[in-house]
C-alpha cells in the first residue's frame, strides 16, 4: 500500500517543515514494525519549494491471515477474503489507516513542539493514493471528501487495460488537494474515510471503535452530509455501535448551540423599538446572575459544563476571586473558538494558570471533574433529549459532586412575551424541551433529594407577575454531613 503527502513552501516558510509536522526527518528513510507488516516512511523530494513524504506499507500476508481468522481472536470475519490471495496487501484500506495513526501519531493529534504555529495553520496539501477500493465509485469519493474542503479527483482503475471492454474495477486512483486544511485535519479525514470507502475492516470492530471515530471526527463529522453512511461503514454496519455513535454525534451538534437564540430575539425586539433605550441582553443578565450566585456560594474553583464558545469562562476570568476555571464541552470546534476568544496562546503565565479547556461529554462520568467548589450548567439541559437527562444528572450530581451547582434553563411560560416568537415555538431549533416553572422545580427538587442537595430558585431577567422570568435558575447546595444525619434520624 502506498500514500504520499506533498506540500509547497517558500524560503521563509520552507516546505521541509513537513518533516517537523510528521516528526520524520526528510533525510532519513525509516521503518516501523506493525502487527501486519512493516511501514516505511521516506521522502522522494525535499527542498524549500516542495516536499513529499511517502508512506509505504508492506503487508505480511501470512500475519494478515492468521490474525484475521475468526472474531474470537480479534480479527474481522472477512479480513482475509481468500486466504493468501486477496487485495488486502495492495489496496488502501483500514490497514493503511491504522498505519497512519501509529506512524504519524503526534501529527494526527496536531502536536509539534518544534513548529507549533505551522501545525495550527492550513497548508497547501496534495495527497495521492494510487489504489483505493471505493464501494460507491468516484461519486461517493467526492461526496465524502469535498464537503471537508478537498478538491477530489478519483480516476477509475480499469480491470485490465489490455481489455477495456471489461470495464472498470471497484478501485480508483485518488488525488486530494486543499489550501484550507491543517495536516492534522487531513490525516484524521484519511484515518476515517479510507476504511469507509473500502467498506471493510481488517479487525473485529468492538465498542472502543466508537470513541476512535468520535476523536478522529471532531470538528467535521457531526455536520457532514454523509454522517450516517460514514458512521455505519466505519463501524462495520454494527447497528448497536452505529446507534451509540449517532446519539453521541447528536450531543456534539446540540452542544455547539450557544446563547444566540435569546440574543437574536433581543436584537429583533430592539430593532422594533429603536427610539427606546436598548435593554441589557438576557444572555448578559444570565451571566451576571450566575456570577452573583457563585460569589454568594464562596466558590473559587469553578466548572463551566457545556461552556460552548467560552463567554462565561471569559467573564469569570475577569474576577480574581475565581482561582481556577475549567471549561468543559463535547465539541472540539467550540473549544477551539473559546480558546481564540480567550487568547490563550497570548495569555500571561499567571492568568493562563487559572483557566483550562477540556473536551468531555456530560453524559458520562469523568474523574477530572471531581473536587470543584461549583459547577455551572447554563442553558445546557434543554439541548438534551429527556431520556439522556438521568445520565447527565448522575455524572454531575452523583459522580463529580461539586459543593454548588447552578442550572439555568428557559421558562417556556415567558415565551408569550416575545412578540417575534411564533406561538407554540421554542426559542431555538435545537431545544428538545422548554419547561414551565412548575416542571423545572419538580425536576430540580427530585435531583436534590436523590443526591443530597438543597435547592433554591432564582429568577433571571424581568420577573413578570403572570408568566415569571424569561430564564429560571436553580441553585443547588450540598447538604452538610450534620444535616444529612439529622434528616436520616428524623426519617
Amino acid at each position: 500500500m502506498f500514500l504520499s503527502i506533498s506540500t509547497t513552501g517558500t524560503p521563509e516558510r520552507p516546505a521541509t517543515d513537513l518533516g517537523f509536522l510528521l516528526h520524520k526527518h526528510p533525510e532519513k528513510a525509516q521503518a516501523f514494525s506493525t502487527s501486519y507488516g512493516k511501514a516505511h516512511v521516506l521522502y522522494p523530494e525535499a527542498d524549500a519549494e516542495r516536499c513529499t513524504a511517502a508512506l509505504l506499507l508492506e503487508v505480511d500476508a501470512v500475519a494478515l491471515v492468521r490474525k484475521g481468522k475468526g472474531k474470537g481472536r480479534g480479527g474481522a470475519p472477512d479480513a482475509a477474503l481468500a486466504q493468501y490471495v486477496n487485495d488486502r496487501p495492495y489496496a488502501a484500506s483500514s490497514l493503511l489507516a491504522v498505519a497512519l495513526s501509529s506512524v504519524f501519531s503526534s501529527a494526527i493529534r496536531g502536536v509539534c513542539n518544534a513548529r507549533p504555529e505551522r501545525a495550527a495553520e492550513p497548508l497547501p496539501l496534495r495527497i495521492e493514493v494510487p489504489a483505493l477500493p471505493a464501494r460507491g465509485g468516484p461519486d461517493l469519493v467526492r461526496k465524502l471528501f469535498e464537503p471537508l474542503g478537498w478538491t477530489a479527483t478519483a480516476e477509475p482503475v480499469a480491470l485490465d487495460p489490455q481489455f477495456p471492454e471489461w470495464g472498470d474495477s471497484r478501485y480508483v486512483s485518488l488525488v486530494l488537494e486543499s489550501q484550507t486544511l491543517t495536516l492534522a485535519e487531513a490525516l484524521r479525514h484519511l484515518y476515517v474515510l479510507l476504511p469507509v470507502l473500502d467498506d471493510a475492516k481488517h479487525y473485529w470492530v468492538a465498542t472502543d471503535e466508537v470513541d476512535k471515530l468520535l476523536r478522529a471526527g471532531e470538528g467535521w463529522l457531526p455536520d457532514h452530509p454523509e454522517q450516517k453512511l460514514i458512521t455505519s461503514r466505519y463501524l462495520s454496519r454494527r447497528w448497536s455501535l452505529t446507534r451509540e455513535a449517532m446519539e453521541r454525534l447528536e450531543l456534539v451538534r446540540l452542544a455547539e448551540a450557544d446563547d444566540s437564540e435569546v440574543e437574536e430575539i433581543d436584537n429583533a425586539v430592539a430593532a422594533e423599538t429603536e427610539e427606546e433605550e436598548r435593554p441589557t441582553p438576557l444572555a448578559v443578565q444570565r451571566r451576571d446572575a450566575i456570577i452573583a450566585a457563585l460569589h454568594a456560594s464562596g466558590a473559587a474553583r469553578v466548572l463551566d459544563l457545556g461552556c460552548g464558545q467560552g463567554q462565561l469562562v471569559q467573564a469569570l476570568l475577569k474576577d480574581v476571586r475565581f482561582t481556577e476555571i475549567v471549561g468543559v464541552d463535547v465539541s472540539m470546534r467550540a473549544l477551539t473558538i473559546a480558546s481564540r476568544r480567550l487568547k490563550l496562546d497570548r495569555m500571561g503565565e499567571r492568568q493562563a494558570s487559572r483557566v483550562k479547556l477540556i473536551q468531555g461529554s456530560l453524559a458520562y462520568t469523568d474523574k477530572r471533574l471531581k473536587g470543584y467548589d461549583a459547577a455551572v450548567l447554563s442553558e445546557v439541559i434543554e439541548h438534551l433529549d429527556l431520556p439522556r437527562l438521568p445520565a447527565l444528572e448522575y455524572a454531575v450530581f452523583g459522580a463529580a459532586r461539586p459543593r454548588t451547582v447552578l442550572v439555568t434553563t428557559p421558562n417556556v411560560e415567558y415565551n408569550v412575551r416575545w412578540e417575534s416568537l411564533p406561538a407554540g415555538h421554542v426559542r431555538h431549533g435545537d431545544h428538545r424541551f422548554e419547561w414551565t416553572r412548575e416542571e423545572f422545580r419538580a425536576w430540580a427538587g427530585a435531583v436534590a433529594e436523590r443526591h443530597g442537595y438543597d435547592v433554591e430558585f432564582v429568577p433571571v431577567g424581568p420577573d413578570d407577575p403572570e408568566v415569571g422570568p424569561p430564564t429560571q435558575m436553580a441553585v443547588f447546595e450540598m447538604k452538610s454531613t450534620a444535616d444529612t444525619e439529622k434528616e436520616a434520624k428524623a426519617a
